[in-house]
C-alpha cells in the first residue's frame, strides 16, 4: 500500500494519490492531472477510483478530465448532485482498491454533500481517514459557504458538522492518520495548522472543534465567530466543479499567444482587458506597464487572484518571466480563471524596447524612515490581515488589509503622503497596483515590510487583550 500526498502549497491543497496491488484511488486533483497520469504510469497502476470530499470552493478539481482520462467512476458523498455522471455512494458503503478498502462517511457541515473516506489496511484495520474540509489539523472547514438564505444558516450547518465530527470521526481510534484537504493558508478554515499530517490521537488533544466537553452551543459559537467574509471567485468554482469545465490542455493551447507590445496594447484596449503582471515584486516596483495589476508567482499567486479580481471570466493579459508563461496560466486555471488572451512576447524588456510608457511606485528602506517623522505624521498603513496587524503593528497606523483594499479607498490621503507596507514586501506591492489602477499616485511603499521595520527603532504596539477580570 502506497500513499501520497500531493501538496499543492499556493493553493494550500492536498491532493492523494493511493495505491494497493496496481489498483489506485485519487482523491481530490487538481486540474491539471498530468502528474497523477504519470505517477500511476510510472508505478504500472490502473486509476480505479476518483474521490471527492465535495464540491470545492477554492480551487478547480481535475475530477471531470481524469475521468475522461481513465474511465474511473467520480464517486461523492450522500447528497451530491453533480451535472455528470458519478457513483453518489451511500453513508459508510465501501469500495476495495487491491487489499485495501474506502470507506465513505457521509459528514454535512461544511457543506452537506461533505464526506470523509476511512481507509482500512489490508489487515481491515482502520489506517487513515481523508477528512477534505470537514477536519483540518487545529481547525475544522467554515460552515458559511454552503448556507442558503431562506433554507439554511451558518448555524445551522455548524450543527451538522458538530454531529459529523463527533459521530463519524472521533470514535475513531487515536493512531489513525488525518490527511486533510487544506492547510494553512487556505481561507477554507480560520486557523488551519502549517503541518499537514497527524494523528487523530493528537488532533483530539489540540484542536479546539473536538474537545469532549463541548456543547453543540458552545461549538456553533466558536466555529461561526471570527469568519471573514469569503473570496469572491468561490462560488463561480463550486459551479464548475459541479458542472463541469473545459480541460487544461485546451486551456493551455488557447491562453499561450506571445504577443508583440503593439499587438498586446491592442488587445487590452479592445478587450478591456486586465493585465496582470506576475513577475517578482522588485522588478514591478521599479517599472511596470501602467494600471496594471501585480500579483507575484513566488507568493500565494492563485489564492490572491481569486481574492482581488473575483469575475472568473475577466479578460487577462500576462506580462510574466520569461520561461514561465505556461506555469501563470495553469496556476490561474486552477481558481478557474480560463480567459487569458496572450502573454507579453519577450517580458517586460520588450514593452521598454520599443519606448512604450511604462510607470514605478515609490519605494524607501524602513532604516531610512526611523526618526524622520514621528508615526502620526508618516500615515503608515498596514495592508496586513487585521489578525497580523493585532499581534504587533507600527504605532498610530491604520489596518486597510489587501483582501478588502477596495473597501478603504476613501481612507487613504487625496493630497498628502502616505505610506503602505505588509509583512515583507509581497502584498503592499500588490496593494500599490491596485492604488494606482484607481488614480492614487501619492504613496510610498515600505520596502521589506514590517519584518524590515521591526529591526530599525520605530515604535511597534501590541494588542493587549481586556482584562476580564
Amino acid at each position: 500500500m502506497k500513499i501520497e500526498q500531493i501538496y499543492t502549497g499556493c493553493l494550500a491543497q492536498g491532493a492523494y494519490y493511493i495505491e494497493s496491488e496496481g489498483e489506485v484511488a485519487i482523491i481530490d486533483p487538481l486540474r491539471d492531472v498530468n502528474p497523477y497520469l504519470k505517477r500511476a504510469k510510472k508505478d504500472n497502476a490502473k486509476i480505479k477510483y476518483i474521490f471527492e470530499t465535495h464540491f470545492h470552493a477554492d480551487f478547480v478539481s481535475g475530477h471531470v478530465t481524469l475521468a475522461k482520462e481513465t474511465q474511473a467512476p467520480i464517486i461523492y458523498g450522500p447528497l451530491a448532485n453533480p451535472s455528470f455522471d458519478a457513483i453518489i455512494a451511500k453513508d459508510r458503503q465501501t469500495f476495495s482498491l487491491g487489499k485495501i478498502t474506502i470507506t465513505v462517511l457521509h459528514t454535512p457541515g461544511h457543506t452537506m454533500e461533505s464526506s470523509v473516506f476511512l481507509l482500512k489496511d489490508e489487515n481491515g484495520k482502520d489506517h487513515a481517514v481523508f477528512t477534505g474540509d470537514t477536519l483540518f489539523l487545529g481547525d475544522v472547514g467554515r460552515p458559511d459557504l454552503a448556507q442558503k438564505k431562506g433554507h439554511i444558516t451558518q448555524e445551522d450547518l455548524a450543527s451538522y458538522l458538530f454531529d459529523s465530527l463527533r459521530n463519524k470521526i472521533m470514535p475513531l481510534a487515536n493512531d489513525v492518520i488525518v490527511y486533510p484537504a487544506h492547510g494553512a493558508g487556505s481561507a477554507c478554515g480560520k486557523n488551519l495548522s502549517k503541518e499537514t499530517i497527524d494523528t487523530l490521537g493528537n488532533q483530539k488533544a489540540t484542536n479546539y472543534a473536538l474537545r469532549e466537553d463541548m456543547t453543540r452551543e458552545e461549538f456553533i459559537k466558536e466555529v461561526t465567530n471570527g469568519l471573514l467574509p469569503p473570496p469572491k471567485y468561490f462560488p463561480a468554482n463550486v459551479k464548475m466543479n459541479k458542472e463541469g469545465y473545459e480541460d487544461f490542455p485546451t486551456i493551455l493551447k488557447r491562453s499561450t499567444k506571445a504577443l508583440h507590445p503593439n499587438d498586446f496594447e491592442v488587445v487590452a484596449n479592445e478587450n478591456e482587458a486586465l493585465v496582470l503582471d506576475v513577475r517578482h515584486q522588485n522588478d514591478f516596483v521599479k517599472e511596470h506597464i501602467p494600471r496594471s495589476i501585480f500579483i507575484g508567482l513566488d507568493g500565494g499567486f492563485a489564492p490572491w487572484v481569486g481574492a482581488l479580481i473575483a469575475d472568473v471570466s475577466q479578460p487577462i493579459l500576462l506580462v510574466t518571466p520569461k520561461g514561465r508563461e505556461e506555469e501563470a496560466i495553469e496556476r490561474l486555471s486552477r481558481v478557474g480563471f480560463d480567459n487569458v488572451l496572450g502573454y507579453l512576447e519577450g517580458s517586460f524588456e520588450s514593452w521598454k524596447h520599443e519606448s512604450k510608457e511604462y510607470d514605478t511606485i515609490s519605494s524607501v528602506e524602513a532604516s531610512t524612515l526611523n526618526n524622520k517623522e514621528n508615526t502620526a505624521e508618516m500615515r503608515i498603513f498596514d495592508v496586513r490581515k487585521s489578525s497580523e496587524f493585532l499581534s504587533q503593528h507600527v504605532k498610530e497606523a491604520k489596518n486597510t488589509p489587501l483582501d478588502y483594499i477596495n473597501d478603504f479607498l476613501n481612507d487613504f490621503p487625496q493630497k498628502e503622503t502616505f505610506y503602505i507596507h505588509c509583512a515583507g514586501g509581497y502584498r503592499s506591492v500588490i496593494a500599490a497596483s491596485i492604488l494606482k489602477s484607481r488614480g492614487i499616485h501619492n504613496f510610498i511603499d515600505i520596502a521589506g515590510g514590517f519584518k524590515a521595520i521591526t529591526a530599525t527603532e520605530m515604535q511597534v504596539t501590541a494588542y493587549v487583550c481586556p482584562s476580564t477580570l
